[in-house]
């Protein structure tokens, strides 16, 4: 029998493979009365037609001969079953669409539908399925879609599925058969993770991003019988928080991919989409959710099938020892970092300073002194560092995006918040970037101080596009050590350069940034801020 069709998508961070296992889905209205029991389903198989089987002005459309003829999705046998509520619509001889008059009240593997109007010109009809929220002309993929329980797909019908079918004469019968071919595309998130922090997390939405339309509304033309799509949008919405079943979301709790323990399904345009992955994740232990976000290439996505996407979630550790005093030789805690035995270094804000911190350049882990009129550049820890020239183009050029929702974590703690710029090599590319003179295209900074500030509107407009995420680089807001205490994590971004001050001996340029503010300063080289992560 006819199965949906089912591809496998498996992704890491920086790995993508492709099954080849397919499945089929087609959902057929005939004239038998009876359906084959399905295992594992608890659905009726012969509702009683209260209507009457011989109503001669309705036409009677019956679900038959096998249990094929389903709009909710049972997952492990690719089989459908009709919900209560799933009408249809054929077209009559009059070219009026007409909904039936009946529909199930309660899931369902077999049911007779009662249709009015005409059908004795034709030998054939167009039949349509719009889903729950159809006004009997137009079937809308929605942009906010809403899954109560893990592996569950009764939302499908208000979610947007629908279907289309030619209804043939069964011959030597005053009845009609049909297959109907669900139209869109199924996307079936399965996440997990080995990562303890999020274990103990749940899953509240997955947010869908594409570089084209995958929620639009469809129109029936009824004189071409067409569906003629319009009003179309980039990005889906499906949530799994906030029911009575699942207040605080599906859980995170499995270290594979588990369908029953957070499986989520999402209904999409078909067409070839390059897709941004969003996993909103919430501690509801400390009431911090943010995202976890994977980019896919390009790919084809078919109508009537659906698409296995399992996910193992993870988030960018960002280690304690990269707190660095400008050009020191060791980092601000080298030795007793948070992790080790005898650790001086407080990994958390809310933790008072420690009194250890290093206060003389007879410490290796002091900054570099020297400089004080001109070009003074770091020879340690930041000579590797981009100079303060680069910095200006990142700043003025990088298209800075404040993220306040990417998860992170440091010193074995959940943050969120941080910076997306353009690579390198796309400013370059772009003919954006100089090594010897500042975004002014004039201006040295080794040698001569100028402030460089971006308050564009765009700074908080959240990450890339899909189709431009791998064109950036994220830098998170890991705040800075102020003597000997941690502040301004997940507000705060400061990163080293690898040029001094010009005038002075005790400031060294940085790059500093918060959510809609990115800037090139100066600031003392006694303050511990973050070495590296610039691409």
């Amino acid at each position: 029998r006819n199965k949906l069709k089912r591809i496998k998508m498996k992704k890491t961070m920086k790995q993508y493979s492709f099954a080849s296992q397919l499945k089929s889905l087609a959902v057929v209205f005939g004239i038998a009365l009876t359906f084959a029991s399905c295992a594992k389903e608890d659905v009726a198989q012969n509702p009683t037609n209260k209507e009457g089987d011989n109503d001669k002005n309705l036409t009677t459309f019956v679900a038959g001969d096998e249990a094929k003829t389903r709009t909710s999705l049972d997952y492990n046998s690719s089989d459908f079953s009709w919900e209560a509520g799933d009408y249809i619509y054929v077209k009559d001889d009059d070219g009026v669409l007409q909904k039936s008059t009946n529909a199930p009240d309660q899931k369902v593997a077999a049911f007779k539908y009662k249709v009015p109007g005409k059908f004795i010109a034709s030998s054939s009809y167009k039949v349509y399925y719009l889903g729950k929220n159809s006004n009997g002309s137009q079937v809308t993929i929605s942009t906010a879609q809403t899954q109560t329980k893990p592996d569950n797909t009764e939302h499908f019908g208000t979610a947007g599925d629908y279907g289309t079918a030619t209804a043939n004469k069964v011959p030597n019968k005053q009845q009609f058969a049909f297959e109907l071919e669900h139209q869109p595309a199924y996307l079936v998130f399965q996440p997990y993770t080995s990562n303890t922090i999020l274990q103990s997390c749940y899953l509240t939405k997955v947010e869908v991003s594409s570089d084209n339309d995958i929620a639009e509304t469809y129109t029936v033309n009824t004189s071409t019988g067409a569906l003629t799509g319009s009003a179309g949008s980039k990005q889906i919405v499906l949530t799994t928080s906030g029911s009575s079943t699942n207040p605080n979301g599906f859980p995170l709790s499995n270290s594979s991919a588990s369908i029953s323990t957070n499986g989520a399904y999402m209904v999409i345009k078909p067409g070839t989409h390059i897709l941004k992955v969003r996993y909103w994740v919430k501690d509801v232990a400390t009431n911090v959710e943010g995202t976890i976000t994977k980019t896919l290439p390009s790919t084809a996505y078919a109508s009537n099938t659906y698409y296995d996407m399992t996910a193992n979630l993870n988030v960018r550790n960002y280690d304690g020892d990269k707190y660095y005093m400008w050009d020191a030789q060791q980092n601000f805690w080298a030795g007793h970092e948070w992790n080790k035995a005898d650790p001086w270094q407080q990994p958390l804000m809310s933790l008072p300073p420690n009194p250890n911190y290093p206060k003389s350049n007879a410490d290796p882990r002091y900054y570099h002194e020297g400089g004080g009129s001109g070009r003074f550049d770091a020879t340690q820890s930041c000579a590797t560092l981009p100079n303060a020239n680069e910095l200006s183009w990142y700043v003025m050029y990088g298209d800075p995006r404040w993220d306040a929702d990417e998860l992170w974590t440091t010193m074995g703690h959940l943050y969120k918040g941080g910076m997306w710029f353009k690579k390198k090599t796309v400013l370059q590319a772009e003919g954006h970037y100089n090594t010897e003179k500042s975004a002014d295209k004039t201006t040295d900074l080794r040698t001569t101080w100028k402030y460089y500030e971006n308050t564009n509107s765009s700074i908080g407009s959240g990450g890339p596009s899909a189709a431009d995420a791998g064109n950036y680089f994220y830098l998170p807001a890991s705040g800075l050590y102020n003597s000997g205490q941690l502040s301004r994590v997940g507000v705060d971004g400061y990163y080293w350069s690898s040029s001094a001050y010009p005038s002075g001996n005790v400031s060294a340029y940085n790059l500093n940034f918060f959510s809609g503010n990115v800037s090139v300063s100066n600031g003392g080289r006694m303050f511990g801020l973050r070495v590296g992560g610039f691409e």
